[in-house]
């Protein structure tokens, strides 16, 4: 489904398929399985359905996991677990999308992680080394350097890492939640949490350097957030997933994730026709128009199929005698 909507015209006026936002919204389940967990940012029992969402609005994987968990925890691994023709190398989050190891980690596996942090001024920038200053934007460092004797002494290990879990040989979930215990014994954790850092510093300067760069991250972030509702609204049954098989939990966020994506495919062959039928009547289409159309559309998709109220008799009468076996069960 998704290779077959990235084949359609209209979605390069949307995007180029490279970025992708990366973002957790509640489903409620019953309180007694091994999912549910009551957090006070979601407030009620339940799980995260945590979609990567693309650039030209489509959805490239989902998981379903617990609420209480680092977000940031999962983000490299719908990315590498993505087998559609879409291969992102952006990846856009909000605050729960990114810690040091994590920044790291989608460095070394090639993704540029550019999230969209709260309070990002009271993040610490680190100094390339202790002796360097800077003439206008000093106040931005703290005065911490990074160490790049740790991360040269670590270098193999943490190539050898990387390498592991682009083979499959160790899950990037597995990994990054044994980093993220912040045990200053752990030399893994050390070098990860250094190279984070540099990472991190690098892309906080982006951030306020680009301004072009923070609209992208806002735009894509809010594809993510606008699909999300859209996901809910095609969700049938309400959103409580009645349900403790952890299995069962999962499928229902992958067929609603499915039932989605195929729904805007449908929006989107609906705008090509009208497009081209503007344009065969002689009238100019405007690509930059086409660009702002969302195929999120809800008020042409009847949910529940079409239901016709015909008052007109019957041809024939209806049958009403059940004689299965004459005269035994009902007499004449």
């Amino acid at each position: 489904m998704v290779n077959g909507f990235n084949r359609l015209d209209i979605t390069s006026m949307w995007g180029d398929g490279t970025t992708v936002a990366a973002d957790g919204s509640q489903v409620e389940t019953w309180e007694n399985n091994l999912l549910a967990e009551s957090h006070i940012r979601y407030g009620g029992y339940g799980g995260l359905a945590y979609r990567h969402i693309s650039n030209t609005y489509v959805a490239l994987f989902s998981h379903f996991i617990p609420c209480g968990v680092w977000e940031a925890v999962y983000i490299i691994e719908g990315l590498l677990r993505n087998a559609s023709e879409i291969q992102p190398d952006t990846i856009h989050a909000d605050t729960q999308g990114q810690s040091l190891p994590v920044f790291g980690l989608a460095a070394l596996l090639g993704f540029d992680l550019l999230p969209r942090i709260r309070n990002w001024h009271d993040l610490i920038s680190y100094r390339p080394d202790p002796e360097v200053r800077y003439a206008h934007i000093d106040s931005l460092f703290g005065e911490e350097a990074i160490d790049w004797r740790l991360i040269e002494t670590h270098r193999t290990d943490l190539l050898c890492t990387a390498i592991s879990i682009r083979q499959n040989r160790i899950s990037s979930v597995t990994l990054l939640r044994r980093l993220g215990n912040h045990s200053r014994k752990n030399r893994l954790y050390r070098a990860f949490r250094e190279l984070g850092r540099a990472v991190r510093t690098i892309t906080l300067l982006r951030y306020l350097s680009d301004p072009d760069l923070r609209e992208q991250i806002t735009q894509v972030t809010n594809r993510n957030e606008a699909f999300r509702g859209f996901a809910d609204w095609l969700m049938f049954g309400g959103r409580l997933i009645p349900h403790n098989d952890p299995d069962y939990q999962e499928k229902i966020i992958k067929f609603n994730e499915l039932l989605a994506n195929c729904v805007i495919y449908s929006i989107a062959c609906d705008i090509t026709d009208a497009a081209n039928a503007i344009a065969a009547e002689g009238h100019p289409v405007d690509p930059d128009d086409l660009a702002t159309i969302s195929p999120y559309i809800t008020h042409t998709i009847r949910r529940f199929g079409n239901w016709t109220l015909n008052l007109t008799p019957p041809a024939a009468a209806p049958t009403t005698r059940l004689d299965l076996e004459p005269r035994v069960l009902f007499a004449p």
